[in-house]
């Protein structure tokens, strides 16, 4: 087991033992890539939700919020492509009986090869010190050379099967490289065949001749069959934007990496509609907009990374990913895409609505263009507790696990303890749980030894714990403890919540 794979491990530990995720239904041995938030985690996950809604929502004078219905109208997916559109490439191993998806197996191959490269660069950046040239390193060595021409020729056709559907072409290819069972490690595979990701319904009674319905793949359709709504009753001039969180879902053969890859899995998505040609300048505002929100958090800039698309989707004209380092690599978080008027001119077609705005500056109408930003709920929670799990060996020699939770996300801001149970501490730090409880998430704990409190509170990631003492009685202060410097300072019992307050706020300068 790598180091990677080890931490993930005590991650998803971790995340049961302290109340942030369990496995669904487990009573009953679970469901196959479906989780429930604990205590902790709700938390956690609204804490999220809400940094992202008052950026979007609150702080922007021409963006508001939506919240649309799951089910929607059978034609609304037809309209967006995804039930002609909407599929896997999936090949099973006739050994291990195990499925994958064809072109995860064949990215998977291109990591490999890049990992080399990178090693490559590695030893030479060892061997050479501070005179190394890592870019002409890269363009002249001949093994890291070979690789790239390895990348580039299956590139050449890796993506234009997967544009154009070419099953029989992704098979050979995953033959011709001896692409194997992560499982079986055989080569003993069948035929690569499509698969729908909706999961379909049935509303209304047999009796009345029930129609099909579908559990959305995505939140960003019922923002666009609404986009006339919001337009005409907010009075909303162009640009404006539409922001949503919701549950989607999506019937994922190959579900894995806790909740990286989920079943059902919730959305935060903004569509900002522009006029056509300025898609170039509005894209390259959200793309940095988008990188800002991540980096206020306080989690280092290089955890995350930028990857351009190669394959567009067949409704952008640019695309790029924000990713971040995992404990298994840097996979995407959120996408911001260039969706130009794909999917107001497809509803238009299919409803047989107008879907114009009409401009009074210029005196035209036309179907506006879009630029989404779109982040995976859970897919930011897991970055966030991937970044925050850290084992520490403290100078007495023992050893502490905190959860270095950004603070203003962290489930509990504040936990109240009275230094022992009795002379009168109980009741003092009880008056002022009371007090605080009203503006922060606040625990009140009195069991056990002071430091066994501390050492809790530090695993599910509470930025502050205020401990009241004997002194406490005598002159109404209290001791603030710091989770993730240890320190204590002592302050007056009424300014808790001033300091508090400023520490934890994202609020700029």
């Amino acid at each position: 087991m790598n180091k990677g794979e080890d931490r993930f491990k005590k991650i998803i530990a971790h995340c049961k033992e302290y109340g942030f995720i369990f496995p669904s239904s487990e009573i009953y041995d679970g469901l196959s890539a479906v989780y429930d938030y604990g205590q902790n985690g709700a938390e956690l996950k609204n804490n999220i939700k809400d940094y992202w809604w008052k950026s979007m929502v609150q702080y922007h004078d021409n963006i508001v919020g939506l919240d649309s219905a799951i089910f929607m109208h059978p034609t609304v997916w037809k309209a967006s492509g995804h039930v002609d559109a909407f599929n896997d490439p999936l090949i099973d191993n006739k050994d291990s009986k195990k499925r994958y998806r064809a072109d995860v197996l064949i990215e998977d191959h291109i990591a490999k090869l890049e990992e080399k490269i990178n090693k490559e660069v590695q030893k030479a950046a060892k061997r050479f010190g501070d005179t190394f040239d890592e870019k002409m390193f890269r363009e002249t060595n001949p093994r890291v050379q070979a690789n790239l021409q390895k990348i580039l020729d299956i590139n050449a056709r890796f993506v234009p099967a997967m544009e154009n559907g070419h099953l029989d072409d992704l098979k050979a290819l995953i033959d011709e490289l001896e692409i194997s069972c992560p499982v079986s490690g055989s080569r003993n595979w069948t035929d690569v065949r499509q698969f729908n990701l909706m999961f379909s319904s049935q509303m209304g009674s047999a009796s009345d001749g029930a129609s099909l319905v579908y559990l959305r793949p995505e939140t960003a359709q019922g923002i666009f069959v609404n986009y006339l709504n919001v337009q005409k009753t907010g009075r909303k001039k162009l640009p404006f934007g539409i922001a949503q969180i919701g549950k989607a879902f999506r019937n994922e053969i190959v579900a894995r990496q806790f909740i990286f890859r989920m079943r059902e899995f919730e959305q935060m998505e903004m569509q900002y509609f522009i006029k056509p040609g300025l898609e170039k300048e509005w894209f390259e505002y959200w793309k940095e907009e988008r990188m800002r929100w991540h980096l206020a958090l306080g989690i280092p800039g290089e955890m995350f990374r930028i990857h351009d698309h190669d394959k567009l989707a067949h409704y952008a004209n640019a695309a790029v990913d924000i990713e971040f380092e995992f404990p298994f690599g840097f996979k995407e978080i959120e996408g911001i895409h260039s969706r130009t008027d794909f999917d107001l001119g497809a509803h238009q077609k299919f409803s047989g609505k107008k879907l114009q705005y009409f401009d009074p500056d210029s005196n035209e109408s036309y179907t506006p263009y879009v630029v989404e930003t779109s982040i995976g709920l859970d897919r930011m929670f897991l970055a966030v507790v991937s970044f925050a799990f850290t084992e520490e060996k403290l100078e007495d020699g023992s050893e502490r696990v905190v959860m270095n939770i950004p603070p203003a996300l962290a489930p509990v801001k504040i936990a109240v303890l009275p230094l022992v149970k009795k002379d009168g501490l109980p009741e003092k730090g009880r008056e002022l749980f009371d007090r605080l409880k009203y503006e922060f998430m606040c625990q009140y704990e009195d069991k056990d030894a002071i430091g066994r409190r501390y050492r809790r509170q530090d695993a599910i990631g509470t930025p502050y714990c205020i401990t009241v003492d004997h002194q406490t009685l005598e002159d109404n202060t209290v001791t603030i403890r710091e989770r993730d410097s240890m320190l204590q300072e002592r302050i007056p019992a009424e300014n808790v919540s001033k300091v508090v307050s400023s520490r934890i706020s994202l609020r700029p300068a």
